[in-house]
């Protein structure tokens, strides 16, 4: 199924004009149905990280998993720092091991701890499709690497054959909107053995919203 940028774009103002007002701004979603996918094969499974052309219309929570420098590194930018020692406070803490996994959209972490992270808190963050971006030891300066997070989305094809995305906000200009769901639809696409043709369907809608189908 091939996508057409205006059909995006008229999905998009549709699913925005069939919201309900609410008191926070939602986020806009794309979601595509997939056919003719075998997800028993692990080969036909994917993750995809998608860097949105037009941002992700808010800022993404990141943590930082490190000590020494990228701790310190962290610390300028004014983000949340999570030490070896806290790391290893977690591996006995389920509870606050999970909620530091779904409080966090991303994290970057330095190289030298991944093993404990694997160890202590991996098994929360790998089916969140969460596992850390991992740094040299020596970085001093995070900007790069949390610039692009601020527009990336992480897409997952696990054992349903339907992939979902956060694409930007409400309050984001419609063709801006349509820009980044195209690109969204594009990698995914391009994941796929037969392109565009197990493509079964695709909708656009706001967090409280009503799916609306982006027509072919």
């Amino acid at each position: 199924m091939a996508f057409d940028r205006q059909k995006i774009v008229e999905a998009v103002k549709e699913a925005k004009a069939r919201a309900k007002p609410r008191n926070f701004t939602q986020t806009v979603e794309v979601a595509v149905n997939l056919k003719d996918i075998d997800l028993k094969k692990p080969e036909n499974r994917f993750k995809l990280e998608v860097v949105l052309p037009h941002g992700r219309g808010k800022e993404p929570k990141i943590a930082v998993i490190a000590d020494g420098a990228v701790a310190e590194a962290a610390k300028k930018l004014g983000l949340d720092v999570i030490s070896g020692e806290e790391l290893e406070e977690l591996g006995s803490n389920p509870r606050a091991a999970r909620k530091i996994a779904k409080k966090y959209d991303f994290f970057i972490a330095a190289a030298p701890l991944m093993p404990k992270i694997g160890r202590y808190i991996g098994r929360y963050l790998g089916p969140r499709n969460k596992m850390p971006v991992v740094v040299p030891p020596t970085v001093t300066d995070l900007t790069p690497f949390v610039e692009r997070l601020k527009k990336t989305v992480r897409i997952q094809l696990k054992n349903n054959p339907v992939v979902h995305a956060p694409v930007g906000t409400e309050d984001m200009d419609d063709e801006k909107l349509a820009e980044n769901i195209e690109t969204v639809l594009n990698a995914i696409i391009g994941k796929l053995e037969r392109g565009e043709n197990q493509v079964k369907s695709a909708y656009v809608k706001t967090t409280m919203g009503p799916a609306v189908k982006i027509e072919g």
